[in-house]
């Protein structure tokens, strides 16, 4: 199981990318302690030092989906900005969402096609006689890879293969970014009622959330 979760300031000034960056420490901390494993996807900092304007993180596991909804809606700090004493405005609010999650492309064996190529470049009579250069070719998108480091043609194969599952692995990747950014996009008006956890002070301590609290600006 695995829910991806976006944690973002929207629109809101530095005190609420301030509160994304407790969010998330509060959030990777939590999941240690439960055991859940994490992975960071994307952070974009604030303007700010120590603040974040928007993170993505992935949480795997059998209760990642638990989880992930003990977090999912809106989040309120309460407390005095720390760029701008003055300041009258005492409650900050973030937002925690879902990211529905991109379908990877997965690599079946049948789905990649191999092809011998002659090798070019130092190597000797050896490389010009032998075509032990590899091209791997991931046939449904027509991504491909040329491995001739080696003169062994197994070897060449191996390591096209390997070339060729981490560029996939890198398009899957750059696909749920421009998804993520696409999301975030939606999401920059965050809802200032009802928070699902509220915090209190410099100090981030966790509150009781009251029901049917509204936020006031």
């Amino acid at each position: 199981m695995e829910k991806i979760i976006q944690i973002t300031a929207g629109r809101g000034p530095a005190e609420c990318t301030w509160v994304v960056a407790q969010v998330l420490k509060k959030i990777l901390e939590e999941a240690q302690d439960k055991n859940i494993e994490t992975v960071l996807l994307q952070r974009e900092v604030g303007e700010e030092n120590g603040t974040v304007e928007t993170a993505t993180i992935a949480v795997k596991g059998n209760d990642a989906a638990v989880f992930a909804s003990s977090w999912l809606g809106t989040v309120q700090w309460i407390g005095q900005s720390q760029f701008r004493k003055m300041h009258k405005r005492k409650n900050w609010f973030i937002g925690v969402f879902e990211i529905e999650a991109q379908k990877n492309v997965s690599i079946s064996q049948n789905d990649i096609q191999y092809q011998a190529m002659r090798s070019s470049g130092a190597g000797g009579q050896h490389v010009n006689k032998v075509s032990s250069a590899i091209r791997a070719t991931h046939i449904p998108t027509g991504i491909a890879v040329v491995a001739m480091d080696s003169r062994s043609q197994h070897q060449n194969k191996k390591l096209a293969t390997e070339r060729l599952l981490k560029k996939m692995e890198d398009e899957n990747l750059r696909q749920l970014k421009n998804h993520v950014g696409s999301q975030w996009k939606n999401q920059l008006n965050i809802q200032r009622g009802n928070p699902v956890r509220v915090f209190i002070g410099s100090d981030f301590k966790k509150n009781k959330v009251q029901q049917g609290y509204k936020g006031v600006r």
